[in-house]
This record gives structure tokens, C-alpha cells and sequence, in this order.
């Protein structure tokens, strides 16, 4: 039988990209699917925090085994920043250009532009919980170059590649990304249960 699991997210690149790693082996219901229209609240400080926080919201209000993700962009040379703020990076409401606009200017004069993706998911099943990581090295590059995916994916560039994100399309960037090596752990493991 399929499993089916809740993912708590209403962001449809999320949801779209996560599908297309999944493929047909889980069957993913959406935050939408079940009703669920809340602001579920994000105020850990680590992404494993966050990650869990959700879907512990999800499986305690509307009872289904859930898993959510928290991802972020940490730069070296701020000190990890944006981190577990990525998404507000810019101040509320969240605003990818703004965010992007945000860190240009913070490493205008630095040249050290190291950087990496992490994601965490954590999945809740039954009365088990489980995290899964991923993450990929790369650098920010001084202007945005390609118009797929979204987020930071117009100025990170991965480790090994000349094309950041947004130019190398969904079908690549799922192959290596952050979101892919986590998910990816996720759907092995669901598989051997």
C-alpha cells in the first residue's frame, strides 16, 4: 500500500519539487488537501526545531502522519546568516527579492562568498519521530542569473556547476539539491518500513 503523508507546506514550489523527487511511491497531501489554513508558527532557532514544530502542529490538530521541512541559506562570511530567518530575511512579509536585495548588499565588499543550502525534515508516524538532512556547498554570485526555481536560487551557485539554481531547471536541481539529498533519505527510509 502507498503511504500517504501529510506535508506541511502551502508552498507549491516545495510541493512540486518535493513530488517530483518522491515520484509515485508516496502519495503527499498537501496542507491545503486537509483543511489545514493556520499560520502554524516557526520560533525554534535551529531548522530541526522548526522542521518538527510543524509537523508536530499537524499531527497533533488534524491527526496525520506529517512531515515538514525547514531549509535555509547560511553564508560563511555572515557568520551563518540568513539561516532559520531565510525566508524573512528582508522583515515580514516575506519577500524573495527583497531577501536577495538584502544579502547582495551584505556581501557587497566581500569576496569570500562562500555558502550552503541545508534542509531538515522532520517526519512524524505514527509515535515515531525522525529528522533527515541535506545540504549542498556552494557560493553567492553579485547578480541574479536564470528565472526557475525560486528563493535564493537566482544567486547560488553549487559547488562543481557554473549554473546557479534557477538557471539549470527543476529536473537537474532535484537530482542534487539540499531538498533532494533530504528528501531522498526520507522516501529510502519510508521505503524500508
Amino acid at each position: 500500500m502507498k503511504n500517504r503523508l501529510v506535508f506541511a507546506t502551502n508552498n507549491k514550489h516545495k510541493l512540486e519539487e518535493i513530488s517530483a523527487i518522491v515520484g509515485d511511491k508516496i502519495e503527499i497531501l498537501s496542507l491545503n488537501d486537509i483543511d489545514c489554513h493556520d499560520d502554524i508558527p516557526e520560533t525554534a532557532d535551529t531548522f530541526e526545531g522548526n522542521a518538527m514544530q510543524k509537523a508536530r502542529y499537524v499531527k497533533e490538530k488534524y491527526g496525520y502522519d506529517c512531515f515538514a521541512d525547514d531549509t535555509g541559506l547560511q553564508v560563511e562570511a555572515l557568520n551563518g546568516a540568513p539561516g532559520v530567518y531565510s525566508a524573512r530575511y528582508a522583515g515580514e512579509p516575506a519577500d524573495s527579492e527583497k531577501n536577495i536585495d538584502k544579502l547582495l548588499s551584505n556581501l557587497s565588499h566581500v569576496d569570500d562568498r562562500k555558502a550552503k543550502f541545508v534542509t531538515c525534515i522532520a517526519l512524524i508516524k505514527g509515535d515515531e519521530e525522525y529528522t533527515f538532512y541535506g545540504e549542498i556547498a556552494g557560493h553567492i554570485i553579485r547578480e541574479r542569473r536564470g528565472s526557475a526555481g525560486f528563493g535564493y536560487d537566482s544567486v547560488f551557485v553549487p559547488e562543481g556547476y557554473e549554473e546557479t539554481f534557477a538557471q539549470m531547471g527543476e529536473e537537474q536541481k532535484n537530482k542534487i539539491s539540499h531538498r533532494a539529498k533530504a528528501v531522498k533519505k526520507l522516501s529510502d527510509f519510508l521505503n524500508t518500513i
